[in-house]
């Protein structure tokens, strides 16, 4: 289905990337990760799982480093064609998405040395054959939304002690601990952008990033996580024994962590937002596709006047999310050298909004197939659980909701 898009300033260009994206995702990914939700999380990881080959393609076709510059590599894309091109991969699959982007230490490389550049960034980007794989790990066994609330008075809480810790020895820091099962990519990631606490006094705002491989003595995984949606999108444990890196693979240290946390946060919760509403978008097609072809009652379902009443609900709620989370998106991915200038309650807004808009355009569009919908032979009952996701990834929308509203509460309005 061709998708009207209100952006009347996209090129021909633009237009020509959204289409064989959306190719992309039509013809590869959804076939893939429908296959993967049928699987166990070892099966889908497994040499000859039909993951590695879409890993393959979509290395080949570059969607692996679209988020980056073209200096070391990257796509070199404009934030709006980031997002535009975010939302169509999810569409196709949220779960591999996400999956296809845990890599963005390549990002934070950018914030370290020439070293960490030549290390981490051009690799990944070079690759082509999805070998070169990494993820970001933060939350801990007993810590999860509480890591990613920057600015709230708890993150600076002295009594909250962390599980993953790293401390000085000569020209290397020990890191010691566990990363929880959240990791996404954990159990096949080669490199690790890894937040764990430095100093205990200042809480989790005492944390610092570590970008480092995970071919040292000392790391192991655990096994893939089983879970009810996603389960296209491999997670798993990461375990540091006395693990030693060299100084240089802090590149933020606890002075500057909470303030780059909340510009990280700032970017990658709109993206979520991004990948829900392509997630809800593609529940609403569903929708719309099964209504128009389902006769009941004599007619087409479509000419119910309750079920286009359902559908226009869907549709408005599918722009709405989709519209906030390109303007947030689009704003905060503007300042890649000024991230002061980011505005993190617009990132937390268009997260919540977006995900709860994908749960409730999913359940929607349930009630329309009817029993039928909740039965394995439909694309919706997935798309269902993975909505359902999407309202914990990257922080609990409760948690979110919390930290937005104590910002807005304190700096509302802002003044350019």
């Amino acid at each position: 289905m061709n998708y009207f898009d209100l952006n009347m300033n996209l090129s021909e260009e633009d237009l020509i990337l959204k289409k064989e994206t959306n190719k992309f995702a039509r013809e590869v990914m959804r076939p893939v990760s429908m296959e993967l939700d049928k699987m166990t999380a070892e099966e889908a990881i497994a040499p000859k799982s039909p993951f590695w080959d879409f890993m393959r393609k979509a290395y080949e076709l570059g969607y692996h480093k679209i988020t980056l510059p073209a200096e070391v590599g990257g796509a070199g894309l404009a934030p709006y064609q980031i997002q535009m091109v975010m939302e169509e991969l999810a569409w196709g699959s949220f779960g591999l998405t996400l999956g296809l982007n845990t890599t963005l230490d390549a990002v934070w490389a950018l914030a370290g040395t020439e070293k960490h550049i030549k290390e981490f960034a051009i690799p990944y980007c070079q690759c082509k054959d999805g070998s070169v794989v990494g993820c970001w790990a933060i939350t801990e066994p007993d810590h999860g939304s509480d890591t990613v609330m920057p600015g709230y008075p708890s993150f600076r809480d002295p009594n909250i002690k962390a599980q993953c810790t790293a401390r000085p020895d000569g020209n290397e820091w020990v890191i010691e601990g566990q990363k929880s099962s959240w990791v996404s990519g954990g159990t096949i990631a080669k490199t690790i952008l890894l937040m764990c606490q430095i100093d205990s006094s200042k809480g989790h705002a005492g944390s610092g990033i570590f970008i480092f491989s995970l071919d040292r003595p000392g790391v192991s995984k655990g096994a893939p996580l089983n879970k009810i949606g996603a389960r296209d999108l491999n997670q798993g444990e990461i375990f540091f024994d006395d693990v030693r890196v060299p100084n240089d693979a802090l590149i933020v240290p606890p002075e500057g962590y909470e303030a780059a946390l909340e510009s990280w946060l700032s970017c990658t919760l709109p993206m979520v937002g991004t990948w829900a509403s392509g997630l809800a978008r593609a529940a609403f097609e569903e929708a719309l596709d099964y209504a128009r072809k389902r006769v009941q009652g004599g007619k087409p379902l479509v000419e119910n006047p309750n079920v286009q009443r359902k559908l226009f609900d869907m549709f408005r709620t599918v722009e709405a999310s989709r519209q906030l989370c390109r303007a947030a998106f689009t704003y905060n991915w503007s300042f890649p050298t000024q991230p002061e200038k980011r505005l993190i309650e617009y990132a937390e807004a268009a997260k919540t909004f977006a995900t709860q808009a994908a749960l409730e355009v999913t359940s929607d569009a349930i009630q329309i197939f009817g029993g039928i919908g909740i039965s394995k032979d439909y694309l919706v009952e997935k798309l269902f659980r993975d909505a359902r996701t999407t309202l914990i990834c990257d922080g609990s929308n409760d948690v979110l909701e919390i930290t937005g509203g104590y910002k807005v509460a304190r700096t509302y309005p802002r003044m350019r």
